[in-house]
């Protein structure tokens, strides 16, 4: 599990998962939230082996999410991803799934840090 942690600009930083699962894995990569009800713990983590183009379909996922892609822990992209129909790409080496909602105030070019994974 790990801690989801925003830092913007004005300096007061605030936790926006406080154990988050992360999947570290090719299969759970693949599965992300697809056929779950919830989130497992409060928001998904996905890391990446350098930066790429990071794609996301909400296909059998039932509820909307918001999604932050991040480069070097500086966010590139946050979208509200839509039950069933989202979708969402950006440049990143990780990207953080939250429930909708959690990653309103979150900007691009602000810090993000992804703790104890």
């Amino acid at each position: 599990m790990a801690r989801v942690v925003h830092r913007p600009a004005d300096g007061d930083d605030r936790v926006l998962a406080a154990d988050a699962a992360v999947a570290d894995s090719l299969l759970a990569k693949a599965r992300g939230l697809m056929f779950r009800r919830s989130f497992p713990g409060d928001a998904l983590v996905f890391p990446f082996d350098g930066v790429g183009d990071r794609t996301l379909h909400m296909v059998a996922v039932p509820f909307d999410i918001d999604a932050v892609w991040l480069r070097d822990g500086r966010v590139e992209r946050v979208a509200r991803l839509s039950a069933w129909t989202g979708l969402g790409r950006a440049p990143a080496d990780a990207v953080i799934e939250l429930p909708a909602g959690v990653a309103d105030g979150v900007s691009a070019g602000d810090e993000v840090l992804i703790e104890g994974h």
